[in-house]
């Protein structure tokens, strides 16, 4: 009877996952380089128990993808499902003033009288913006905090916010995750991208884990840390600049696909600057979090 019933479950998750967005990711390779590098670029002024919390949060980089535990996915899809379209956004398919909505529901409100498929076009940018939000709140709590064991409390929370907003932030460095091309090119192909299936993890997980070092990244981030005066306003902006690489990711994959094999250096500096960018973008969210927390 037992066996039956996860059958049965597992007939009704895949016909309840969306196939066209399947578990997707950096890599914990990938993302721990993110996590690392994000903590080390951060300035001195950062509260101490943060910078000094480098491996924690390169570790905590990865937990988004660790709930999609398989074993968990037949036992009850909530959990997956819930979270699945936090991972990306498919620009082209947004109506015109979309990410101006209040809120991620407003959002897919907005999205389905444009007649779009909801969620299924994806929440990434909502996802940074409420775990940075959440992040600053924690910040906040913390300053005012007199108690000392609570404080240690608030640490806690802080970190954990920091890295599980880590995940989302590198997410939207690849390309990948910026577009309803995310795992091969859809549509009219006029110049013969890969069609895929699994280029998303040729790309991410294969190639990354094989070719990039964290010493590859790191000479790559150069920008000064920045505090963003709107947070929407600087997610939408790394969230286009991700997606104008489409194009050129695919370029590369044409000329060599991505492969744990790869050793072509413009593979190699295109993936690189992807990582940078994604590990700059997490160190400004959480500098901004703390600098306008006061």
């Amino acid at each position: 009877m037992k066996t039956v019933s996860i059958a049965i479950a597992g007939t009704i998750l895949a016909a309840a996952t969306p196939s066209s967005h399947r578990p997707m990711f950096w890599g914990d390779h990938g993302h721990r380089i993110v996590g690392r590098l994000a903590t080390d670029a951060l300035p001195s002024e950062m509260p101490a128990f943060f910078r000094q919390a480098g491996d924690r949060l390169a570790w905590l980089n990865s937990e988004p993808d660790r709930w999609r535990d398989e074993k968990e996915q037949v036992l009850e899809p909530a959990l997956n499902l819930a979270y699945a379209y936090d991972h990306y956004i498919n620009l082209e398919d947004l109506p015109p003033g979309a990410l101006r909505a209040r809120n991620r529901f407003a959002f897919l409100d907005s999205v389905r009288v444009a007649g779009g498929k909801t969620p299924t076009v994806g929440l990434l940018p909502f996802s940074i913006l409420e775990l940075t939000q959440k992040l600053r709140v924690d910040f906040r709590q913390w300053r005012m905090a007199l108690n000392p064991v609570e404080r240690a409390w608030i640490e806690q929370r802080i970190l954990d916010d920091a890295g599980i907003l880590g995940h989302y932030a590198a997410d939207a460095s690849n390309p990948h995750h910026t577009t309803k091309h995310h795992d091969g090119w859809v549509g009219e192909n006029p110049r013969g991208y890969a069609r895929g299936p699994f280029f998303h993890g040729r790309f991410e997980s294969q190639y990354v884990g094989a070719q990039i070092a964290i010493d590859d990244v790191r000479p790559l981030m150069r920008s000064a840390p920045r505090t963003f005066p709107e947070v929407r306003a600087a997610v939408i902006s790394y969230l286009k600049e991700s997606h104008a690489l489409v194009p050129r990711l695919y370029d590369l994959d044409k000329l060599e696909a991505f492969s744990k094999e790869n050793r072509n250096l413009e593979h190699k500096r295109f993936t690189a600057e992807r990582l940078a960018a994604g590990a700059e973008m997490l160190r400004d969210l959480w500098w901004t979090a703390w600098v306008t927390s006061k």
